[in-house]
């Protein structure tokens, strides 16, 4: 990764060999090297080992070409070579080491580090050392495997770097440094600039591929990673020098607006360190938060990840470090915040497999938690750059072997079970017994409500032509179903997913619906018209209320204060055994004692009252045909039952209403 080199190089100079040191040997090799032409220097070097294959200072200075022009690997053998004959040099030691790491060496890695660690008088980079001595450890407890599937995007990826993918309205933007001839004498390699290629579905339309313009790209000009904002009208993006005294001094920030139909000229953002390395802007979902990355002073490491948020005056300013949580001794670069707040980004400071491996940021309940995304998203290369486009599939930037050359972009689906969406889909019909037949029709513009357990109202609406109605309902969640409608009793019922979900590991789908069924039954209130109460039982020849009748009068006491519009009068009645008086008597206080509980649980005492009426109401016959016992018979009159006696909804209502008394039961 080209833009990688700029800052190591840097770093690199502040805390190792120094920046000016020559070998003797031919000019153009070190001036290729001090030029960051690295593989020029590469083969003058390689030229000068035909005639001394173990000089130290030169396979030193291969592999440090190899290094800095992010080929590591190819380091490694030149490094041993180099310290097998005597070259000193800590910082190549420290070094020397991530090239093995790259090679996932990692016990020789850290067979390296901890005899640094213990030997060199340079404090940082014996802290450096034991902070990657601490990652590799941490290596073995990584998971082997994550839930990410990843693929080339193919045709898009040049021998040449792209990376650092942004979507768009259907468009993809990306750097690539594929079509510029003139070199960047810091790195020895092309300018990059800043493409767009439309998208077909998840397929990139390589055909479609185009230069951005000259507000974005210079000529001779290195600029970086793009980000905008949602809804497209604010672009940020990292823009550097071309190596002349001319130049501007380092990677910064420019921001643009789009306005009365186009875009204004780039600015520098307010919030860049002009002698510092600002780059990989990345906004969060509502633009007013720009994450990016800076080898700023004052930082943790060498580059670090910033947020600045929008300041009274529309601008983005005060940057603040996001601390040592994320931030590392190392480099943290190339953030990305998705929908659901997380925050990815880049870093070979956390334990990671080689260079930069992919990570993820998560806060939940005040603290931050930070994970490797797990292989195969990242390698023992640089991973980094990683968006999403839905909540399962996105893109990200990868140098890893088998690519078309440097930095390619590749594809990913997220596989894990936590990303995948489960809708929970509550489809309902409100219903009503005909008044002839009794079986269940159609009542529509019936208000059902959605409530949680505690009475509160999640969601509202009414029931269409067919009596429909539909909620979206959670997971694992119990909930009550209420319905109002003008003449009818407001009814409720109860509806649960307990126990219902469908297990995370069980999803194949982006987007899985489970649905479920329910219907809510009203009845029309219709004065004096006899409802059954169902299983209130007292003791024989008793009228205390029994526990199991308590639950049931509790029901009754529920819907009395659904329904404050209405009076009722609760009646109870008994078989034929004992005598008229007795059995009128006994009913009366089975009603009296029923009421009494009911009013001790706040219903007003003028809403209700008890009636006791014996063995004058059978519903079937106490005895059979042949003067047999008839005990089913006897059951059935030994029942509970409620009369409205008052309905108070309005006038015109109450006139219906009492049309409706003198209509024998069963019709309307």
């Amino acid at each position: 990764m080209k833009i990688q080199s700029l800052w190591i190089a840097g770093i690199l100079c502040l805390i190792a060999w120094s920046c000016s040191q020559k070998i003797s040997g031919p000019k153009g090799a070190d001036g290729s090297f001090e030029l960051g032409e690295y593989d020029v220097a590469i083969a003058g070097y390689e030229k000068m080992l035909e005639d001394n294959p173990n000089d130290p200072a030169i396979n030193f200075k291969i592999a440090e070409s190899f290094r800095l022009s992010n080929r590591i690997k190819q380091a490694t053998g030149f490094y041993e070579t180099a310290f097998e004959n005597g070259y000193a040099s800590d910082s190549g030691r420290f070094y020397y080491a991530f090239a093995l790491k790259a090679r996932e060496q990692y016990d020789d890695a850290r067979e390296t580090l901890s005899s640094l660690a213990g030997d060199t008088e340079n404090v940082l980079l014996a802290n450096l050392a034991r902070s990657e001595i601490d990652n590799l450890n941490k290596i073995q407890a990584m998971p082997p495997e994550s839930y990410y599937e990843i693929f080339s995007m193919g045709p898009i990826n040049t021998a040449a770097a792209e990376y650092s993918p942004m979507v768009l309205n259907d468009e993809i933007y990306f750097t690539s440094n594929r079509h510029d001839t003139k070199l960047y004498k810091t790195t020895g390699t092309p300018f990059t600039d800043i493409y767009k290629a439309k998208l077909n579905g998840d397929q990139i339309d390589e055909t479609s591929v185009e230069l951005l313009g000259d507000l974005i790209n210079l000529p001779g000009i290195n600029e970086g990673t793009i980000a905008f904002t949602r809804d497209g009208n604010t672009v940020v993006f990292a823009r550097g020098n071309d190596g002349s005294k001319k130049g501007t001094k380092e990677v910064n920030l420019y921001i643009s607006r789009y306005r009365n139909g186009e875009w204004g000229e780039p600015e520098l953002l307010a919030l860049n360190d002009p002698n510092s390395w600002d780059s990989a802007p990345a906004f969060n979902r509502d633009g007013r938060t720009l994450y990016f990355a800076s080898n700023r002073p004052g930082g943790l490491g060498g580059v670090d990840l910033y947020a600045a948020t929008l300041d009274g005056n529309g601008r983005f300013s005060n940057a603040r470090n996001l601390g040592n949580t994320i931030n590392t001794p190392g480099n943290d670069m190339f953030p990305y915040v998705d929908d659901d707040g997380r925050l990815f980004f880049a870093s070979n400071g956390h334990p990671g497999f080689g260079g930069l491996d992919l990570l993820v940021a998560v806060r939940k309940d005040g603290k931050t938690t930070v994970e490797n995304l797990g292989s195969p998203i990242n390698s023992s290369e640089d991973d980094f750059g990683l968006i999403y486009t839905t909540r399962t599939k996105g893109y990200f930037t990868s140098n890893r072997d088998g690519g078309q050359g440097d930095d390619d972009i590749y594809g990913f689906i997220d596989h894990s079970p936590t990303r995948k969406i489960i809708n929970y889909v509550l489809a309902g019909r409100t219903l009503t017994p005909d008044s002839i037949t009794q079986a269940n029709v159609v009542l529509d513009q019936v208000t059902v409500k959605l409530m949680d357990s505690e009475d509160n109202v999640l969601a509202e609406t009414s029931s269409d032509q067919n009596g429909g109605f539909e909620f979206q309902v959670d997971g694992e969640t119990d909930y009550l179903i209420i319905g109002e409608k003008p003449d009818y009793f407001t009814t409720r019922t109860t509806f649960s997913t307990v126990g219902e979900s469908i297990p995370p590991e069980q999803l194949v789908e982006e987007i899985t619906t489970k649905n479920f069924q329910t219907e809510l039954v009203m009845d029309r209130i219709i004065l004096e018209k006899a409802i059954v109460v169902e299983n209130i039982y007292y003791g024989y020849d008793s009228a205390n209320i029994r526990s199991d009748a308590a639950v049931e009068l509790d029901k009754l006491v529920r819907f009395l204060k659904d329904n404050p519009e209405i009076k009722i009068e609760l009646g109870s009645h008994t078989d034929s055994r004992g005598g008229d008086e007795y059995n009128r008597d006994l009913s009366q206080r089975r009603a009296e004692s029923a009421v009494s509980y009911i009013i001790s649980q706040g219903i007003d005492k003028n809403r209700i009252r008890a009636r006791g009426y014996g063995e004058t109401q059978p519903i079937a016959a106490n005895d059979n045909p042949d003067g047999s016992d008839n005990p089913e018979g006897r059951q059935k009159n030994r029942r509970t039952e409620i009369k409205v006696f008052e309905y108070n909804k309005d006038t015109g209502k109450m006139e219906e209403l009492e049309e409706l008394r003198s209509q024998p039961e069963g019709e309307e």
